[in-house]
């Protein structure tokens, strides 16, 4: 079973892929890829902007390597935990029709949830490694769960369905795949698109 995370960083010009093997979470195979965005940033509408990137290294992945085509995929940002239900990790399983997972360091302002609230909240009930506290809105609705990666963790990441998969069974595969407080795959996207840009003059 293959997860990986793909997500936008600094200025939103380089899309890291990276696809780790489940039962060990070690790297076999990652691509990295500076593009250029043809729309602006519009809070809310992040996926338009990113998804047309994001499927395109799917069909080169699926031409340099099919035999480790991902099973789930774990991006950087929300599910349905978005304004209008459908963030990128949302959208995007859609249009891959691919299990996805929603891994966001950040909570969104939705259905009268407050960040500082939910994280004094976290704060208090989490107290060890693996922990959830679920993400309720004012409507009673449950939009995910806040995850404790790490005993010695002060801040949540903010766990949602995003295509396809049930929040139990994304829970259960975030915490399968954390070493930290960020989940593994999440995490080597991060770090290896950061060294990327330092050894290419970027950062």
């Amino acid at each position: 079973m293959f997860y990986f995370d793909i997500s936008v960083f600094f200025a939103n010009v380089l899309t890291p892929f990276c696809l780790l093997v489940f039962s060990r979470l070690e790297v076999v195979y990652e691509k990295m890829e500076m593009v250029e965005l043809q729309l602006p940033y519009i809070s809310g509408y992040l996926a338009f902007r990113e998804a047309p990137h994001l499927l395109a290294l799917f069909a080169k992945l699926k031409k340099e390597k099919p035999e480790v085509f991902p099973q789930v995929i774990f991006v950087d940002g929300n599910g349905i935990l978005h304004h209008r239900g459908c963030g990128l990790a949302t959208h995007l399983g859609v249009l891959a029709n691919i299990p996805t997972v929603g891994v966001s360091k950040k909570l969104l302002m939705v259905d009268g949830l407050e960040s500082a609230v939910v994280k004094k909240e976290f704060q208090r009930k989490a107290k060890c490694k693996g922990d959830t506290i679920p993400i309720v809105g004012k409507s009673g609705r449950v939009w995910g769960v806040c995850f404790k990666g790490a005993d010695n963790v002060m801040n949540p990441v903010y766990v949602s369905v995003g295509h396809n998969i049930t929040l139990s069974t994304a829970v259960s595969l975030v915490k399968q795949c954390s070493r930290s407080r960020i989940p593994e795959p999440v995490r080597q996207a991060d770090l290896r698109s950061r060294k990327f840009l330092r050894e290419n003059g970027y950062a």
